[in-house]
């Protein structure tokens, strides 16, 4: 745990004060995009390709997007946990890509909310340091 939290805090300081949205850290392909107050990061392998890390990454913001109403910060976001984690269940799961349209993960998350989302609690036990590489928890060799 102290080692991934020491990898995004040296991420997130190597790439907060660039234009660039593609890094090499670490022996990883990061691809990282901001909005106001807020840093999205898709970790990959250095043999990944960074077109398909990058779609991935396009795929979540646009979702994100469109769910909080062109409102993608922080507050806003931590406000609607739920919706989030249904839209990177939707995009990416396991490490294996699922879903690159945003279009079709939208339909989808609008699908299972009807069924219910996850519990109030279950939000709250997210740690706002753990939303900077919330998908690194999904790839398949962590």
């Amino acid at each position: 745990m102290k080692e991934q939290m020491v990898f995004e805090k040296n991420v997130f300081n190597k790439t907060s004060r660039t234009e660039s949205e593609i890094a090499f850290f670490g022996g990883m392909t990061i691809v990282y995009k901001n909005s106001i107050d807020l840093f999205l990061y898709v970790v990959g392998s250095s043999y990944e390709n960074e077109l398909m890390l990058m779609s991935v990454l396009t795929c979540l913001f646009e979702s994100l997007n469109h769910m909080l109403r062109k409102n993608v910060e922080k507050r806003w976001l931590l406000e609607n946990m739920d919706g989030a984690f249904l839209v990177l269940d939707e995009i990416v799961d396991g490490g294996v890509i699922l879903e690159s349209d945003p279009q079709q993960v939208i339909q989808k998350v609008n699908f299972r909310a009807d069924d219910g989302g996850l519990t109030e609690q279950s939000v709250a036990q997210v740690s706002l340091l753990r939303l900077i590489l919330l998908v690194w928890n999904f790839l398949p060799w962590r």
